[in-house]
Order: C-alpha cells, then structure tokens, then sequence
C-alpha cells in the first residue's frame, strides 16, 4: 500500500501540467506529420520494396507519438539524479521502504500521467485524418488485446531499464554520460528513430534478442499488424524474459550500492 502511496501522489502531480502537456501533445503531432511526409517519399518511390505497408507505419507513427511518454527512455526523472550527485539520497535511505520499489512506482506514475494528458488530443485528431495519412483501426480485436498487454509490459520494461541508469549512477561521479549512451542506444535498438523491420533482415533477427526491441517496438508493431501469431509469442516471451532481468539486475545493483553508499558533507 506504501508504493501505491507514492504511485497515486505522482500522479496525482504529473496530472497538474496540462498546459505543458498541451504544448509537448502539438509539437509530438507536428514532428509525426513531419515522419509521415518523409515515409511518404520513400514510399512514392518504390513502396513495394519496404517490409511494412504505408499504413502500417503511419499507425506506428502516431501510436509512436501518442503513448511517447510510456517508451521514450530519455524521459528519465532529473529529480532522482540531483538526490543521487547531492547526496540526498540519505533521506530516501532512512524511509521505511525499498528505494528501486519507491523509484519504480514513482517513475510509472509519472509516465502514465503524461501519456495520459498527451495521448488523446493526439489520438483523436489522428483519427480523423483522410486515409492514409491517419491511425488505422487494429488489425483485429485479438491484436488490440494484445497490444494492451505488450504495451503494459513495454512500460515496465522501459521503467526497469531507466531505474537501472538511476541505480548504476551510484557508481559514477556524473550520471550525464550514463543518459548520453543509454539513450542514444536505446532509441536505435528499440525503434524509435527507424521501424525494426526496415533494417536489413540479419541485423533486425539480432536487433529484436535485444532488450531493447521489447519496449515499444513490440506493441506498435502488434497493432499495426507487422507481426505473425508465431513472432508475436516469441516477442511476448522475450518481453517478459528480458523483464524479470532488467529488474533483478537493477534490484542486485540497487542493494550493492545501498552497501557502499558515502554521503560526505554536512
């Protein structure tokens, strides 16, 4: 209940900024249209070559763009980042409750509240655009259903792997360079720059073993109906595979530095 504590007060914050939220949900719109113009002359060249229809990737786009708050990993909180360099992090170490537990409630909360605030105005502006330039409806019920539950685990697995930047930048003495490279590899890897499938089919097989593939490339590609029944199940596995070992790696390293911790100063 102590965590579902924390959980319902961030949120309860993130839900206060709703012009902020207002001016991010433009500018995400305006940088989709942006990717779907620049498909779009890809396309009109030679749109038999490419592994995904025109559709499909409009869809990936916008749905990329609405739920951009839930599987962008460079939305790390500052917040936690000050308390680790200040060393203020002492205060969060006397509370009667576990600091990757807090931080993982913390960080959920505040990601759904910003989708939340973001995803509709975009959503439904999105689907009222002249095809094929908006959101096509899922491939079939049984993939919605499926993106509901690959979108819930690519949360938690993107939620795991910031809390594991925040646990590692106990160990540093600037967490900057930690973000730099993270994020850098985790928008290539878990296509957020380019759509996995339009790499080449040897890079992509390994690229999607990656933990990285099973943050948002999972559920965009399952609504889009980009995947078969079979890569579906094994993406799924993977999700909840590299989910347990993002997150015992983050709890191992967590208790670690918890040992080793120095606070200097007054």
């Amino acid at each position: 209940m102590k965590y579902l504590s924390f959980f319902r007060m961030r949120f309860a914050v993130g839900l206060q900024y709703r012009i902020a939220a207002l001016a991010g949900a433009v500018t995400q719109f305006a940088w989709g249209f942006m990717e779907i113009m620049i498909f779009k002359a890809f396309y009109r060249a030679d749109a038999s070559s490419f592994p995904m229809s025109f559709q499909a990737a409009v869809s990936y786009v916008w749905l990329q763009q609405a739920f951009l708050a839930l599987f962008a990993a460079w939305m790390m909180e500052n917040e936690i980042f000050d308390t680790i360099v200040s060393g203020n992090v002492a205060y969060e170490l006397c509370r009667p409750v576990g600091i990757y537990d807090m931080w993982f409630a913390r960080n959920i909360a505040g990601r759904l509240s910003r989708a939340v605030l973001r995803c509709f105005p975009i959503l439904a502006i999105a689907v009222f655009l002249p095809e094929p330039y908006g959101i096509a409806p899922p491939a079939s019920p049984a993939c919605f259903a499926l993106f509901l539950l690959t979108a819930a685990l690519g949360l938690l697995m993107t939620v795991s792997f910031c809390m594991l930047v925040y646990v590692l930048s106990f160990f540093t003495i600037s967490p900057v360079g930690l973000q730099m490279i993270f994020t850098s590899m985790t928008d290539f890897f878990a296509g957020a720059l380019i759509p996995l499938p339009f790499f080449p089919a040897k890079l992509q097989t390994v690229m999607e073993l990656l933990p990285f593939a099973a943050m948002q490339n999972v559920p965009l590609r399952i609504y889009s109906g980009s995947m078969s029944g079979h890569e579906m199940q094994k993406a799924v596995f993977l999700q909840i595979f590299w989910l347990i070992v993002v997150t015992a790696a983050g709890k191992t390293l967590c208790h670690a530095a918890q040992k080793r911790v120095t606070v200097q100063g007054g």
